[in-house]
């Protein structure tokens, strides 16, 4: 059977960067034979975004595209992608330049061979070029990283990073709630209750950006998801 990744790349005011996201996507050879299929959400953009992506979609290629009305946040927009997937492999791709379509490969290995049914890209783990940002982020990261841990059990070293590789039937297995960036603990958390799951890691390239590059997670993000941690690893586990 013919393997094909999806890619789900969901974009809120990216109108500057997302040509090059698809295009760098595009042009990522793929190993083990996989068929790329790229969806891309439109979440309530007030840019240019929404032009971008149609100017894609004009020219005949690969892209599917959903516009929604209103900005309802990555967590709504990965779900809505959902319901378009055919692949039995999803990635999730941030809109933006920090993450390396080149890094899917690495990802995809230990799924192909057999070995995991997910996989997460760790910015922590020594592999490819790390921007050297905020100090601070790095120990909310690996702050939220280490108190989600304790809970799901599991030893990862970037539950917040935004390269998550998922067997489709592993995803749309979970119920899924959060709008926002709450999506991360929420899905780490719920993974880690899947029987007899087996996740993974591997380090990828980070090329992170600065507020003034266009940045959007606030420290506030980083509170909720503290709550999303408790929240769905001990009030509401469903």
């Amino acid at each position: 059977m013919q393997t094909k990744l999806s890619i789900i790349i969901p974009c809120y005011n990216e109108g500057k960067l997302i040509s090059r996201v698809l295009e760098n996507i595009l042009q990522t050879k793929l190993d083990h034979n996989l068929e790329k299929e790229i969806i891309v959400v439109n979440d309530g953009s007030t840019d240019t975004s929404a032009d971008a992506i149609n100017s894609f979609c004009n020219k005949g290629l690969p892209v599917i595209a959903i516009h929604q009305s209103k900005n309802m946040g990555k967590g709504s927009a990965i779900r809505t992608a959902l319901q378009k997937v055919t692949g039995n492999i999803i990635v999730i791709q941030d809109a933006d330049l920090e993450y390396d379509p080149d890094d899917y490969t690495r990802l995809i290995g230990p799924i192909v061979e057999g070995h995991a049914d997910v996989v997460y890209g760790s910015r922590f783990m020594g592999s490819g070029p790390h921007r050297v940002l905020f100090f601070f982020h790095t120990i909310g990261n690996k702050f939220l990283t280490f108190l989600s841990n304790v809970f799901t059990g599991l030893n990862l070293t970037d539950m917040e990073t935004g390269y998550k590789m998922f067997k489709t039937d592993v995803l749309k297995q979970i119920n899924l709630k959060e709008d926002r960036f709450g999506f991360e603990p929420e899905v780490t958390a719920k993974v880690s209750r899947v029987k007899n799951i087996r996740v993974y890691e591997v380090g990828i390239a980070y090329y992170g950006r600065t507020y003034a590059d266009g940045k959007k997670i606030k420290w506030t993000d980083g509170l909720y998801a503290i709550w999303c941690i408790l929240k769905y690893n001990i009030f509401s586990r469903k």
